[in-house]
């Protein structure tokens, strides 16, 4: 079925090659800025994907990601953000990329055109009705995506994408799509520019929110994070100091003994 692929249209810039440094950086700058307003024009879409993403890990589930290439490396980055950022485990978000771990630092040739491979990775999991499905294809054509959720869809589990082509197959696949159109990009056809940065806000809008409503923020703090450097050690710190009041010393004190900023804080009054 027909439709218009904007992530390949024609550049509204030419020449580029005769522009200068400052130019095409002002220039870059410019549709850059136009990412936040497309993603905002998607909220209610967002929003809903984010209900079903919350609703399935209170209950157990997992949320998977999958692309290929750019789509697929965004997705890796946000599962393997959620782990020291919110303290869970690295099964609860996990992202998926056609060509396997190896296509994270260098591209499989043709990995993406599978119409099999997608469903089997999700299988290696033990994918049920418990988890949700997100794929992500800036083209929304991406034959690995897009049979991978189709057997989603017939096995009852909850699909969603990211996608930037209104009406693209991605699009008319995922039971709760999410679709921002960024138009055609500076370079033409380089996706990896406005709608890998428009799939980079969903994405933390999606992992952030569910996490929130997981209980994994205390105010607007990242009480669970994992100590894992001296930044983060110095930070859970200054929380423990501010939410208790303490001095530096003491902080730090129960920090060690405790090993989280949670358990810090809820172990105090009986210390």
């Amino acid at each position: 079925m027909s439709f218009t692929k904007t992530t390949e249209a024609d550049s509204g810039y030419d020449h580029l090659e005769k522009m200068s440094i400052s130019e095409l950086l002002k220039n870059m700058n410019s549709e850059d800025q136009t990412v936040p307003l497309a993603v905002k024009k998607s909220l209610p879409q967002i929003e809903k994907l984010t209900r079903i993403v919350s609703k399935k890990l209170k209950n157990g589930g997992r949320l998977f990601y999958m692309g290929a290439g750019t789509s697929g490396r965004l997705g890796i980055l946000d599962a393997s953000e959620c782990p020291p950022t919110f303290g869970v485990s690295h099964e609860l978000v996990i992202g998926l990329i056609a060509g396997g771990d190896s296509a994270i630092r260098k591209a499989v040739e043709f990995a993406e055109d599978s119409n099999t491979q997608g469903w089997k990775d999700l299988q290696r999991h033990q994918v049920s009705e418990k988890d949700v499905v997100i794929g992500i294809a800036a083209s929304g054509t991406t034959p690995y995506v897009i049979n991978a959720l189709e057997c989603c869809n017939e096995n009852n589990i909850a699909t969603g994408c990211i996608t930037c082509n209104e009406g693209s197959p991605l699009h008319k696949t995922a039971s709760f799509p999410i679709v921002v159109v960024v138009g055609p990009e500076f370079v033409t056809g380089s996706s990896r520019m406005k709608a890998g940065t428009a799939q980079k806000l969903v994405l933390n809008m999606i992992s952030t929110a569910a996490m929130i409503q997981l209980g994994r923020i205390k105010g607007n703090k990242m009480v669970d994070m994992q100590l894992s450097n001296n930044k983060l050690v110095d930070r859970g710190t200054r929380m423990i100091m501010d939410e208790l009041n303490l001095k530096e010393d003491e902080a730090t004190f129960l920090l060690e003994k405790h090993g989280s900023v949670r358990k810090a804080i809820n172990a105090y009054p009986n210390e």
